[in-house]
């Protein structure tokens, strides 16, 4: 809060001269500060789900699709196959020439063998038979297509 001080020869009433004000640097106003950091939290817990995105896949529709849980293995296969064959295993672009060495690698450590296809609607039903067949050259088991119910996103 600023300190008013009166001047020495001045009478405190009307007359003389006006009252001066000295402000102190040591106190510095923090509300302020606290209210743009609240401004700034607030749009950063906004704005932060919306910066997550994964890889664009267009799944099927399957009346029976359930639900998949635990931790799993996920091949995506988006519509860009057919022009730079590479393949995401989990969030990570791979080429499919490297998808048998990188499958075989995880399936050594793993007691169940399942891997899940996730294909783009627009990709080709002989390009999915190609991956599943170098996913099965790679050690794994059983082959899980995974598509979405109607009306999901």
């Amino acid at each position: 809060m600023p300190k008013v001080q009166l001047a020495a020869d001045a009478a405190p009433g009307r007359g003389g001269r006006p009252r001066r004000v000295a402000s102190s640097l040591a106190e510095i106003n923090v509300v302020p500060l606290v209210d743009v950091m609240l401004v700034l939290l607030i749009i950063f817990m906004i704005t932060a789900p919306m910066i997550q995105r994964g890889i664009d896949v267009n799944l099927p529709v399957a009346r029976r699709a359930a639900q998949i849980s635990g931790e799993r293995v996920f091949v995506s296969v988006p519509l860009a196959y057919r022009q730079n064959h590479i393949v995401y295993l989990g969030d990570e672009p791979i080429r499919v020439e490297i998808l048998r060495e990188r499958i075989r690698q995880q399936m050594e450590r793993r007691s169940d063998k399942q891997v899940y296809l996730r294909g783009d609607g627009g990709v080709q039903l002989q390009e999915l038979m190609d991956i599943t067949d170098r996913l099965k050259d790679a050690g794994v088991e059983t082959v899980g297509i995974v598509a979405k119910m109607p009306g999901e996103r």
